[in-house]
């Protein structure tokens, strides 16, 4: 029956390191018995997510890197929306709706623009709802200090608040008093280590446009968004297997000196003696490791970290990684 009906879409939005990707993998993990199209989108020129995310035969999975997707790479949204559609149309794919997570640092106005501006697309796709992740440990100067944060915020139908374990009960009760005060229509539920109620996540229907039309009368019409200049990124890329607790103790000196600085940084690790990739992750202060899945027989393995962040000192960063290559193997 929905193969005669818009395709729902879900906007899956949050501040870099705010748990969107976890939440992710809840979604496709869940047994709700559907096929969901996943269009990704990083910062960085090289993509990360998708080999933490590739684990059942069939899923699509479409990256776009190297731009936000709320600016330079929306054309290939309209594109790949329009690809994906023609596919379905013609019994090439099968999908029952699609999740679009979009980069932390996107402003995710221009992307919702896209489903009432494009003719075509509007026909194809249905926006049920923008959902936001909100990192309680370290929203509220995200808040203070990035644009893109508070328009996540506003523009969300519902608010996921993540790491409310990390701080006090307080806290996050002074978070969501904020968080009401700047969008009072956006439910507000939690979602640690991504566990959130499938209900709410999919089939919300709670994009209005009227309403976002009452709090930006330009939404569709103004296309306009920029980024801070100092805000950068480099992928550290390594074919030789490494040494994880020379990474983390590396890492972990670095993050005494430069933490403020880095907003986001992960990677999927080829570890030596390790099967599986090691996903390992973090945001300023915070960061841990965890198992990712299986390496498959003749799959290339190779380490590769995406670091997100202000005056970065990249130099610094790639020969401190070179010296975490697995003892045995640095002179090979």
């Amino acid at each position: 029956m929905l193969e005669s009906k818009q395709v729902p879409v879900t906007i899956l939005t949050g501040f870099l390191g705010s748990g969107k990707t976890t939440l992710l993998k809840r979604i496709l993990t869940e047994r709700h018995g559907e096929r969901i199209a996943v269009i990704e989108n990083e910062f960085g020129e090289a993509g990360i997510d998708n080999e933490i995310l590739l684990r059942e035969e069939g899923e699509q999975i479409i990256e776009m890197n190297n731009g936000c997707i709320c600016c330079t790479v929306r054309g290939d949204l309209v594109r790949i929306l329009g690809e994906l559609s023609a596919k379905r149309a013609g019994g090439a794919l099968h999908f029952d709706r699609v999740v679009i997570e979009t980069t932390g640092l996107a402003d995710p106005a221009p992307v919702a623009q896209t489903f009432f501006v494009d003719e075509k697309i509007g026909q194809d796709y249905l926006l049920d709802a923008i959902i936001t992740l909100v990192d309680a440990k370290h929203a509220p100067q995200q808040l203070n200090d990035h644009h893109e944060a508070q328009e996540q915020v506003g523009f969300a139908d519902r608010i996921l608040l993540s790491k409310t374990d990390l701080v006090r009960d307080e806290d996050v009760e002074a978070l969501r008093k904020r968080l009401v005060q700047m969008n009072p229509r956006a439910r507000i539920a939690r979602a640690d280590h991504g566990r959130a109620p499938i209900t709410e996540l999919l089939d919300v229907r709670g994009f209005n446009l009227n309403a976002i039309l009452d709090v930006e009368p330009d939404f569709l019409t103004d296309v306009e968004h920029e980024h801070d200049d100092d805000v950068t990124s480099f992928v550290y890329r390594q074919a030789k297997p490494m040494d994880l607790r020379a990474i983390e103790e590396f890492l972990g000196g670095m993050l005494q000196v430069y933490g403020p600085n880095l907003m986001r940084y992960k990677g999927v690790l080829n570890v030596a003696g390790e099967d599986r990739r090691i996903v390992f992750q973090g945001v300023h202060m915070l960061m841990g490791a965890d198992n990712g899945p299986r390496w498959k027989p003749g799959e290339k393995r190779e380490s590769k970290i995406v670091f997100i962040g202000r005056d970065l000192p990249q130099e610094a960063i790639v020969s401190g990684l070179d010296g975490c290559i697995a003892a045995r193997l640095r002179s090979a």
